[in-house]
């Protein structure tokens, strides 16, 4: 393996930047939107297809933090509207209580979603929707078994990273909105398990631990991504710079070791599908806070360019951005890698 680290690091380093078109993350964001989001009486939704439907909760709760991305790239008010009416629509149809849900992993992307949503509007629902249903999961998931960690569903039968690094990400920015360190000293517990179970030397978040202590080693790019945005988070509010050598250490993993031919993996349908869509916003925010994009600019622009290449005349882009978008029926989430990716990969490196 550290072989094989080695070497692709040294070939994606090779890669030259791609152009990215300076238009196409708005035309990506309107062509998804004129096919997905329906709005009706201030209360927004995604269809979870082009023939109708609605977004399951984690996907729309996804689907939400993508118009964040739209407006922190921007700073359109029309997309800060949008945002204050997609939690509308979500809350009308799931309630302000996230608990009869099952997932832990699905109430903090939701969280994350109105943290983000508080930052961007002010609006201090969004604040008290964050914290309510924060509280909630953390009271009833964590717990000393295998040394921390939350569990990943009220069966108790494991500890995943997709419920820990998220939950990271969701303490950090509570500690932020709310003024409040415990929230700080919960993420970094959170973060502290994660790192200590499931990371390991070359940079790798393996999936899950189950509670007999087996660790499932299977990696995937929105782990690494969610890793990423703990770490980061948590070197900007500590100065503690181990924070950002895993950070790194992740990036350069999923760079060297996941992606095939210097493209992001290709995951198919279904709750995968959106998976590198999460890597991508958060490593491009810890390429922001660290000033490493020169590092980095070439690969991410190469993946940015490569989704927009394999879009439809219609403009929508599925989520392998090695083959062209087929016609006919499209999911809305797997259509949701390429929009994030053309929001937070700006379209010349920054200096």
């Amino acid at each position: 393996m550290k072989i094989l680290y080695a070497i692709g690091f040294l070939i994606f380093t090779s890669i030259p930047a791609r152009a990215i078109d300076p238009g196409a993350a708005d035309i990506a964001f309107d062509s998804y939107n004129s096919h997905f989001y329906v709005s009706d009486r201030g209360l927004g939704y995604f269809k979870e297809d082009t023939e109708g439907g609605r977004s399951r909760f984690w996907v729309r709760a996804e689907q939400i933090e993508m118009i964040e991305d739209a407006y922190d790239r921007t700073h359109s008010p029309l997309t800060r509207r949008m945002i204050r009416e997609a939690i509308a629509g979500f809350v009308d149809h799931h309630g302000a209580d996230w608990t009869t849900n099952k997932y832990n992993d699905d109430i903090m992307w939701m969280t994350i979603a109105c943290a983000r949503a508080y930052q961007d509007t002010g609006d201090k629902e969004e604040r008290t929707l964050a914290k309510r249903n924060f509280d909630a999961v953390y009271a009833r998931g964590y717990d000393d078994v295998l040394g921390g960690g939350l569990y990943w569903t009220t069966d108790k039968a494991g500890k995943h990273a997709c419920v820990n690094g998220p939950a990271a990400i969701a303490a950090c920015l509570l500690s932020q909105i709310c003024n409040d360190r415990s929230y700080l000293a919960k993420a970094q517990a959170l973060y502290a398990w994660e790192r200590s179970a499931l990371f390991t030397t070359n940079g790798a978040v393996h999936d899950n631990m189950r509670v007999s202590g087996h660790v499932a080693r299977k990696v995937f790019t929105y782990n690494e991504g969610t890793f990423i945005g703990a770490a980061d988070l948590l070197w900007k509010l500590t100065d503690n710079t181990n924070y950002l050598a895993d950070a790194s250490l992740a990036a350069n993993f999923t760079r060297s070791v996941l992606s095939w031919d210097s493209t992001l993996p290709a995951y198919g349908s279904g709750d995968a599908a959106g998976f590198n869509g999460i890597f991508m916003r958060w490593m491009a925010r810890f390429l922001n806070d660290s000033g490493l994009w020169q590092q980095f600019y070439d690969w991410m622009s190469l993946n940015a360019d490569a989704a927009w290449r394999v879009r439809r005349p219609d403009n929508l882009s599925w989520q392998d951005w090695t083959s062209a978008t087929p016609s006919g029926t499209l999911e809305s989430w797997n259509c949701s890698d390429t929009v994030v990716a053309l929001q937070v990969v700006p379209p010349k490196q920054p200096h």
